[in-house]
This record gives structure tokens, sequence and C-alpha cells, in this order.
């Protein structure tokens, strides 16, 4: 079936990849991470791509594969993960896999145990919140989840998590005031679009724009792309 959509869709697992994957002339996530309020620090200007597939230590262990994961020039581990549909015991995976960027940080020998910190990110395109009320959190884009005491002060500041609820975005054009809007604008609306809106101009979305136009893509990369476009269609179903 011939593809009808200009550019591709980011939740698709091929979208995902095509547009963050580390490309040596492109690399949209630096921007992402760095500008657009990714996560409370912003030294992950230099970032460095590792392997996506992580074991466990015993044959017991459950394998982890993450999206995305990223080393900052200061240390700092980020996994991001793009969700399509809601998951049984999603909180426990993303505490999971915030245990192997953890545990690869153990050194042999003398060790005093210090850790670089981890953020876990997920951007999801669905509501995962358990509270489904009319609180004024529960209708939040950015959740930032940290480890805090019986005070609610945080305890220990080296291991967020933080969720971008993407259905309660709802932004349009004329309302988008930063980068940080403009990102998660194109993360809900790309396959949507027929042209790369006024309002996007900067650098890294004409970039971003000529990654995600199908029309550019090989024959191989439409026949992928359609494949996960299915998937991704089958699980919203």
């Amino acid at each position: 079936m011939p593809l009808k959509d200009r550019y591709i869709n980011p939740f698709t697992d091929f979208g995902f990849k095509k547009l963050f994957k580390h490309r040596a002339e492109q690399r949209p996530i630096d921007q992402f991470s760095e500008r657009s309020n990714f996560a409370p620090t912003q030294r992950v200007a230099d970032l460095s791509y590792r392997s996506t597939v992580h074991m466990g230590q015993t044959e017991l262990d459950r394998k982890a594969i993450f999206d995305l994961y990223c080393i900052s020039s200061d240390g700092e581990r980020f996994i991001v993960e793009m969700q399509k549909a809601k998951q049984n015991y999603f909180k426990d995976r993303s505490v999971f896999y915030a245990t192997f960027p953890i545990q690869e940080q153990a050194q042999t020998g003398d060790w005093n145990y210090q850790l670089a910190a981890i953020y876990t990110v997920g951007i999801l395109d669905f509501v995962f919140s358990d509270d489904e009320s009319n609180h004024a959190s529960s209708k939040e884009v950015r959740h930032e989840v940290k480890l805090k005491d019986q005070r609610c002060e945080v305890f220990y500041d080296k291991l967020t998590f933080i969720y971008l609820e993407m259905p309660h975005f709802t932004k349009t054009l004329p309302e988008l005031e930063t980068i940080y809007d403009k990102w998660l604008y194109v993360l809900k609306h790309l396959p949507t679009l027929t042209e790369r809106p006024a309002a996007l101009q900067e650098r890294v979305f004409k970039r971003l724009f000529e990654a995600a136009e199908i029309a550019r893509f090989t024959s191989e990369e439409k026949g992928l792309y359609e494949a996960s476009l299915k998937s991704y269609r089958d699980l919203k179903m």
C-alpha cells in the first residue's frame, strides 16, 4: 500500500531510530537533550551513543533493549524510549531498565561506589498516570520523579525518571513559545504535516524534517517503515 504521508511517524520503531539514532553529520537528539527540558541538567551537549541492548549478570536475567542510550561528557546516562501503548507494570519496567546503566558503572578492585546520574525518559503516546481525576498534575505533559524521603525531600538526586505524556500536549502552532514546545509539537504532529511550519525554522528542525521525508527513503527504507507503521497501528487498535 502506497505511503500517503509526507513525513514519518516518530512513534514507530523505524521512525524513532531514523530521526534520533547517531549520524555523524546530523544528531538532532543532542539539540533535543540540550535545549528542550529533556533533562534537568544543561550539560548534555556532547553525547556518545552506546549499544541499546543490555544483558543481565546471569542467564536468568532478562535482556533490556532501549530505543536510545547515550552518555554525556560528564558521564551521565540517558535512556530514551518511545512508548506507543499502555503496558502492564510500566513503572516497574522503567525501574528495571534504570538498573542496567547503574550496574555497568561498577568497577573491579577498590571502588568508592560513586555513581554518575541516570535519567530514564519515556515519551508516551498515551496517558499512563494512575490519577485520572481533575487534579492539575494529572493533566501535565512532563512528569519528573525522584527518590524522596518521608518529608518529600529528595533523598537521592542521581536517579531521575522523566515522562512526557503526549496526549496532554495541546498547544497549537501560534502558541509555541520555547524550543521545548516546538519539540513536543513536532513529535506529536509530524506525520500529519505536509510541510515544515514557519514556526519551526531553527536549523535542527530543518535537518529533522529532511530526515523524516519519506520521499527521500530508499526502497528498502520504505519497506521497513511500512512494516513498522503497520505494527504501530496494530498496537493502537
